[in-house]
């Protein structure tokens, strides 16, 4: 007797779903390596940061993982195959709902392959986003928008959304065009991030919806300078809120820096990575130097002609752009941190944002004679001693 094989139920659709959504970052996941690609014990709930800089949980899925998209980094594109399944709006919905009743997810983050056509596509998402908003769910909703999805259908997702995201992929079109012969970058890409960024900034109709975008690094031929350029452009001129970047998983040979250390910052401290093993471990550091030039833009006054390149146009694996900067400007320093404003401080490595306020709340009651004066000389404080003067 043949056993029959039943339909995915809902929890194993978001199995499936939830796992291929994993390398979406635009939901505002944290830009770390030990947050932006760990999921939870349930697979669809993830970490996120939030706007106040807190933390908290997120549902996360793709509605679909079929595609008639031919995207050449992507998992999902419709030459592969791989076991396909689709979520129906209710089932997303009341599967988001119990989460968030029980406390345990503070919003949701729904992506989807390309079912059909963009706008088909669309339709289902929003379609999601207006059950949440007709059961009275008034809370966090990020909808991905689909290239080449329609004018109406993007302004009903930002209608219906507390974010929004379109994945820029490649810094232009001819990066494009060797990833996919059927999106148009300028037409499917920009233009709909354009209408976004309108719709929601100063004086926009849905002003305060926040916009996001992806890179997808290491996939084409694409120089660092090249996303730094159009990252400044997408933050100094369209005013997105988060530009995120996502090493490809299969990087093709190119120069990432050769056998140069990577000393990997995060949150503040400095860790030794030691040479690049791999082409992956490589695109990976290369994520990361991106991260940091994205947050030197965002929150320390730098500008895309601060940021420096080796000849090959690549940011070097080695040292953080910061330092990088610092080591190409030594008529900058010494920095005295008895006068100098935030901005002045917050260029001297080793110096953030915590102890460059932490200098200037000291600066109102005494002067400072050396860096000890604000507390242990740890290994921030002893690289930005070299740096300043009193």
């Amino acid at each position: 007797m043949t056993a029959l094989i039943s339909a995915p139920d809902t929890r194993r659709k978001l199995e499936i779903l939830s796992a291929d959504a994993q390398y979406d970052l635009s939901c505002a996941c944290a830009p770390t390596k030990a947050e932006h690609r760990r999921r939870g014990a349930e697979g669809w709930i993830y970490p996120a940061t939030l706007q106040n800089g807190g933390s908290s949980l997120i549902f996360k899925t793709l509605l679909s993982n079929v595609c008639s998209n031919d995207c050449r980094y992507c998992p999902l594109k419709a030459q592969r195959d791989i076991r396909r399944c689709t979520l129906g709006e209710e089932e997303v919905a009341g599967a988001f709902l119990d989460y968030y009743r029980r406390g345990e997810v503070f919003g949701l983050f729904l992506t989807s392959g390309v079912l059909g056509t963009p706008d088909a596509t669309m339709e289902r998402l929003n379609g999601v986003a207006r059950l949440l908003r007709r059961r009275r769910f008034r809370g966090y909703i990020h909808l991905k928008v689909i290239p080449g999805a329609s004018d109406a259908a993007i302004e009903e997702a930002v209608s219906l959304s507390s974010a929004v995201s379109l994945n820029i992929e490649t810094p232009g079109a001819r990066h494009l065009a060797q990833l996919s012969q059927r999106k148009r970058f300028l037409e499917d890409i920009v233009a709909p991030i354009k209408l976004i960024s309108r719709l929601t900034g100063k004086g926009g109709r849905f002003a305060g919806v926040k916009q996001t975008t992806q890179f997808i690094v290491g996939a084409t031929e694409e120089t660092d300078a090249e996303i730094v350029k159009y990252t400044w452009g997408l933050y100094d001129r369209l005013r997105l809120d988060r530009v995120y970047f996502s090493a490809h998983q299969q990087p093709s040979p190119r120069r990432l820096g050769g056998d140069a250390v990577a000393t990997v910052v995060g949150g503040g401290d400095a860790v030794k990575a030691g040479a690049a093993s791999s082409a992956l471990e490589a695109a990976y550091v290369r994520e990361h130097r991106l991260y940091q030039v994205d947050f030197l833009m965002r929150r320390y006054g730098f500008t895309e002609t601060d940021i420096g390149f080796d000849q090959a146009g690549f940011l070097p694996l080695g040292v953080d752009p910061k330092e990088d900067w610092a080591r190409r400007h030594p008529e900058f320093f010494p920095v005295n941190v008895n006068r100098a404003s935030r901005l002045q401080l917050m260029r001297v490595p080793g110096i953030g944002e915590v102890t460059a306020r932490r200098i200037l709340e000291h600066r109102k009651n005494s002067r400072l004679r050396d860096l000890g004066g604000l507390g242990r000389m740890d290994s921030r404080l002893l690289r930005a001693s070299e740096f300043v003067c009193y």
